[in-house]
C-alpha cells in the first residue's frame, strides 16, 4: 500500500466544486481532507485568489506514479488547460503529489523529472503546509523537516498571514 499527501487548488470557475470533484474522483482512497483555505496566488500575482486544501490518500495497489496519473486525470476532468506562458497561472484545478510513503511507511524519494518526490517546492508553500498540518500535526516533509517548523521558516512564513481559513466550506471528513 502507498499513502500520499495531495495538494488541491482552484482559482477559476466554481472553485469549491472543482475541489469537491477532485475528492469525489479519488473516492474511497481519501482517508482525510483538510480544511479549505483561501489564499493569494503564488508565483503569478495577476490572477484571482485560490481555494486550497490537502488530502491524505491510500491505495493498496498504487505505485507513486499512479498518484500522479490520478492527479492529472482529476485536472483533466475539471477542464484544466495548461498555459506554457504562465507556469503559475490561473487554473480550474491543480493537484500536486507532495509526498508518498511506501508499504513500510518510508517516504519515497525520486528525482525523476516526471515525478519528483517529495514535491520540490512544497517546503516553500504555506498553502500546502498549513492544510497538511491540519491532518498531521506531527508531519515531516522528507529532506526538510517538521511541517510546523517549515511554516515558520523564511519562504513560507511570509505567506502564512495571507491564508484565510474557510470553515464555511468543507470537502469531507477532516483530520
Amino acid at each position: 500500500m502507498t499513502r500520499a499527501v495531495l495538494s488541491l487548488g482552484s482559482n477559476l470557475g466554481h472553485r469549491e466544486q472543482h475541489l469537491r470533484q477532485a475528492v469525489s474522483g479519488l473516492g474511497g482512497e481519501v482517508e482525510q481532507c483538510s480544511g479549505i483555505y483561501e489564499t493569494p496566488p503564488w508565483g503569478d500575482a495577476d490572477q484571482p485568489p485560490y481555494l486550497n486544501a490537502v488530502v491524505l490518500v491510500s491505495d493498496p495497489g498504487a505505485a507513486p506514479i499512479d498518484w500522479l496519473r490520478r492527479a492529472q486525470a482529476a485536472e483533466r476532468a475539471a477542464g484544466r488547460v495548461r498555459d506554457p506562458e504562465r507556469r503559475f497561472g490561473p487554473r480550474t484545478l491543480d493537484v500536486d503529489v507532495i509526498v508518498v510513503w511506501d508499504d513500510d511507511g518510508r517516504p519515497v524519494l525520486s528525482d525523476d523529472p516526471e515525478l519528483t518526490l517529495p514535491h520540490p517546492r512544497a517546503h516553500l508553500r504555506a498553502f500546502v503546509l498549513r492544510p497538511w498540518l491540519d491532518l498531521q500535526p506531527g508531519a515531516e516533509l522528507p529532506g526538510h523537516g517538521p511541517v510546523a517548523a517549515l511554516l515558520a521558516a523564511p519562504g513560507a512564513a511570509d505567506d502564512v498571514a495571507g491564508l484565510t481559513p474557510r470553515p464555511d466550506l468543507a470537502l469531507g471528513s477532516t483530520g
